[in-house]
């Protein structure tokens, strides 16, 4: 069964809705019968976005709404809430996904970091904060979707301040998701959305072509829709090269980094590159 969140008139709010993930969510929700709010940056932006997801409204124009706001800044999130408030009466799905990434080192910029930090992770806080005390008064039922990364579990080299970024939101969508389980008469859920490669303006890099590699934003939400209606609360989505069992095997060198001490991010160390690939290889008890 959908997630009972997801029934017609219910209301779903989506940050970075005017483009990729976003943008295909906000669609999919309005063609389940929700009313939809996308949240980002951009009049023009918006506007285009909104026609793409009233296009698939049952309601049409009248289903759908914009609001031009910075996730980084709380007085914006609380803003948004409000108007969403006011013509929808209430939020039911809330879906933290606005993102950046910009590009980082470790000794760059601070203005740098102090962005990646207040869309990524600010973001995702003040959504939850600002949004949830409502949707836990209201009794209905509630749904959290905070887009992270794999760069949040592996925390590749090359950009810190998203990995740190990504980082902090998958540890703050656990505890959040706890805090709900403990909730008395809570009926909201926490889950994290952990996507692969996707092609979108935050991946393209230049590219007008999708790469073979690549999930479009459509498959990426469509997966999205099928683990919530198993109960997942981690959304580990593969790609058209990743398969999740090649996840799975990234995912736990990385933590046996801790366990076996190794030297952090081994898996890019050259001492370590053989026994990576021999790691990669092995089969685990039951043929996994």
């Amino acid at each position: 069964m959908p997630h009972p969140a997801l029934t017609p008139g219910a209301v779903a709010v989506v940050t970075g809705g005017a483009a990729g993930i976003g943008l295909a969510a906000a669609e999919r929700f309005a063609e389940l019968g929700l009313r939809v709010c996308i949240a980002d940056l951009g009049a023009e932006r918006l506007a285009h976005a909104a026609q793409r997801i009233a296009a698939g409204a049952a309601g049409g124009t009248r289903d759908v709404m914009t609001v031009e706001a910075d996730v980084s800044r709380l007085e914006d999130v609380q803003r948004l809430e409000a108007e969403v408030r006011d013509r929808f009466n209430g939020t039911d799905v809330l879906m933290n996904n606005a993102g950046i990434q910009t590009g980082s080192t470790i000794f760059g910029p601070t203005a740098t970091w102090e962005r990646v930090l207040g869309v990524n992770l600010w973001g995702v806080i003040h959504g939850t904060q600002t949004f949830l005390p409502g949707m836990l008064e209201g009794g209905r039922p509630g749904l959290v979707i905070n887009t992270g990364s794999k760069q949040g579990i592996t925390t590749p080299p090359g950009d810190p301040a998203y990995n740190v970024s990504k980082v902090g939101v998958k540890a703050f969508t656990e505890a959040l998701q706890h805090e709900l389980r403990n909730t008395p008469n809570a009926r909201l859920s926490a889950h994290l959305l952990i996507p692969g490669f996707v092609f979108t303006s935050l991946t393209a890099q230049g590219r007008t072509e999708k790469p073979a590699g690549a999930w479009t934003p459509e498959q990426t939400v469509d997966f999205m829709l099928e683990r919530l209606e198993a109960g997942d609360f981690y959304i580990l989505c593969p790609d058209n090269e990743v398969t999740r069992a090649l996840d799975e095997r990234r995912i736990l060198w990385a933590a046996g980094d801790i366990v076996e001490n190794r030297p952090p991010l081994s898996r890019w160390h050259p001492d370590y590159a053989e026994a990576f690939q021999a790691f990669l290889q092995r089969e685990e008890p039951g043929g996994k």
